[in-house]
């Protein structure tokens, strides 16, 4: 009894040291990963704090403003990104790199297929971590919606409580809009789809809406839908991000759109503004 006791203590304290280990490499890839990645944090902070600053000496709120410091973050983000993947690419055994890849992967990936490439780029260790494993299905969700892929099929009620169902609009290109009546960059965009839909809507295209409102704000929803002027097709289940499509979607942020082709493919996604325009101007009018 004496002997189990005393090798139970043993082996719980070679445990206790193994997990240390673990703890004191994993804190050293958390240092060497905020090392790598400081640079491009700064910028981002002086960036941000240089907006901010020069908005507390304006009278109004400054659109233009906004909308140059939106493109600047933009560029200093896609900055920070490409540091953090050359982090990952350095260091595929690190068990830190599935958390930088995650980071990188963010709400709205750019192109899902370099951070599959990524993934698959890393040490079979590190895919098969808790980590991994979590990260390999996140990654599985954008890459069933990417472009090239085929658009997942749903049904969804529409404002009526009526069964609207995608593969109802094949032969048509459609935008799958996903937005909301509370969400503020969603509304701002919707002058420019309304613009789309009243040029092509002839022209064998057409928008469907899918809202992230809640079951508590039906009548907010259905009010911004008139106020709005969005006179295409509107669905909801009204389960804010639980909402069923969003998750098939993985739709982690909006606005986000997908523009399906007639045969159900995504042919381009995340159109803004003019974009949206001359993509359709692209492929309907050519």
């Amino acid at each position: 009894m004496k002997l189990f006791f005393l090798s139970t203590v043993a082996c719980c304290l070679f445990t206790g040291k193994l997990l240390a280990q673990d703890s004191a490499l994993l804190a050293k890839q958390q240092t060497e990963w905020k090392q790598a990645l400081a640079e491009a944090d700064k910028k981002l902070e002086d960036c941000q704090n240089l907006y901010y600053d020069a908005q507390k000496q304006k009278m109004k709120y400054d659109t233009i403003g906004l909308a140059q410091w939106r493109y600047e973050m933009k560029g200093l983000k896609d900055y920070r990104r490409q540091q953090e993947i050359a982090f990952i690419k350095a260091h595929p055994n690190y068990q830190v790199s599935a958390e930088a890849l995650k980071d990188a992967l963010g709400y709205l990936p750019d192109d899902i297929r370099i951070y599959d490439k990524l993934f698959k780029g890393l040490s079979k260790e590190v895919q098969k971590s808790k980590e991994g494993i979590l990260l390999k299905k996140s990654i599985d969700g954008f890459m069933a919606v990417r472009i090239g892929a085929v658009a997942p099929l749903f049904s969804s009620p529409d404002t009526a409580g009526v069964s609207i169902n995608l593969k109802d609009f094949r032969g048509k290109y459609v935008l799958l809009d996903f937005w909301a009546s509370w969400c503020i960059p969603c509304r701002e965009e919707n002058p420019s789809v309304l613009k789309a839909y009243q040029q092509f809507r002839d022209k064998n295209f057409t928008v469907l809406g899918v809202s992230l409102d809640q079951s508590n704000k039906r009548a907010a929803w259905i009010k911004a839908i008139n106020d709005d002027g969005l006179v295409w097709n509107h669905v909801s289940d009204l389960t804010y991000w639980n909402n069923a499509v969003a998750k098939l979607y993985s739709i982690r942020s909006i606005p986000q759109n997908f523009l399906i082709d007639p045969n159900g493919k995504i042919v381009a996604a995340n159109l803004r503004g003019e974009e949206l325009f001359n993509k359709l101007q692209e492929l309907i009018l050519h």
